[in-house]
């Protein structure tokens, strides 16, 4: 009878030990999860995570952090959560820094192809070649002469080494053979300020942050980078049709996770940001910030960043760009 009733205690413990993770799990999330944008804040990707953080928090029934850390175009935030605890409460919001141009670095300490797991794509947005009120030209025309007739005094900003607006601009580099500086800085916003303040001379810049200024007058817009035109801007041609045949750039947006996250806890975090980004309110929102919203599954996220990692590489390769 002692021996029936040991077995009956141990076999009760048994189930208690497979129903605590069970539990745990089915749980998630019991704590606050915190989105890292490795940029500056003011920049696009900090405005889109904010968007998002603040309606996906009622959803999960946790706050949403959003932290800031820059550093290394993007790398310095992005290898904090890649080499965190796989466990979903810390994400990343990563660009084409992390999927698309990593191969500009030879010594990063992680593998963002690797180490970093795509939860969801979260938009696309076509930028805008601006340039300050002290520039004379009115066209992109205009701007390779002005260019040409003085080769390495114009300097363009980014948001860091292999941001978006690096890799843009120096797909225009390649693609027009003229030669200018780069100035990389700790995000998109310092870089817009330098822009307004004459300290740079052109910026590719996303068009939700690039209208409040030209509102300003204190920048103009020459072209977008995308494969038409933006409805915000109708009368802005795109750069191919301003002349540069076949150049093309959309910066898009991706929410990741450490490597090894459980497939349960990925596909929740990805169903639950589909809904918010289906939100009638946050499409409105963003499509006047020349913004587009994309969704679908995890698997999606994967095709995309593979394929712009392999359209990328080749630029990088074809063009030899290097990190300043």
């Amino acid at each position: 009878m002692l021996k029936r009733t040991f077995h009956r205690s141990l076999l009760a413990l048994g189930l208690c030990a497979v129903s605590i993770p069970a539990f745990a799990q089915d749980a998630y999330p019991a704590r606050p999860v915190k989105i890292v944008v490795p940029y500056a804040a003011g920049g696009p990707a900090d405005l889109l995570a904010r968007m998002v953080g603040e309606r996906l928090a009622p959803r999960l029934g946790q706050p949403v952090v959003i932290e800031n850390k820059p550093g290394t175009g993007g790398h310095t935030g992005a290898e904090q959560v890649a080499r965190g605890a796989a466990d979903g409460y810390t994400l990343v919001l990563a660009t084409i820094a992390h999927n698309g141009a990593a191969r500009l670095y030879n010594n990063l300490r992680y593998d963002p192809g690797k180490d970093l797991q795509p939860v969801v794509l979260l938009a696309e947005a076509p930028s805008v070649l601006l340039v300050n009120d002290k520039v004379p030209a009115k066209s992109v025309q205009e701007l390779l002469a002005l260019a040409k007739s003085q080769p390495g005094q114009l300097s363009y900003g980014s948001a860091g080494n292999g941001s978006a607006m690096h890799m843009a601009a120096e797909l225009f580099r390649y693609m027009t053979k003229i030669d200018y500086v780069h100035v990389p800085y700790r995000g998109g916003a310092p870089a817009m300020a330098d822009l307004l303040g004459g300290q740079i001379q052109l910026l590719f810049e996303s068009l939700g942050t690039a209208h409040a200024h030209l509102k300003s007058g204190k920048v103009r817009a020459l072209a977008v980078t995308g494969t038409q035109r933006d409805p915000s801007l109708p009368d802005v041609p795109t750069v191919a049709e301003a002349g540069v045949a076949g150049y093309a750039s959309v910066p898009w947006y991706t929410i990741s996770a450490p490597a090894g996250v459980p497939a349960d806890i990925v596909n929740k975090l990805n169903a639950e940001i589909n809904v918010v980004l289906k939100a009638p309110d946050l499409r409105e929102r963003w499509a006047t910030l020349g913004v587009s919203a994309l969704g679908g599954s995890p698997a999606d996220a994967v095709k995309r960043n593979q394929a712009e990692t392999t359209k990328w590489n080749a630029v990088i390769q074809a063009a030899n760009i290097k990190v300043d």
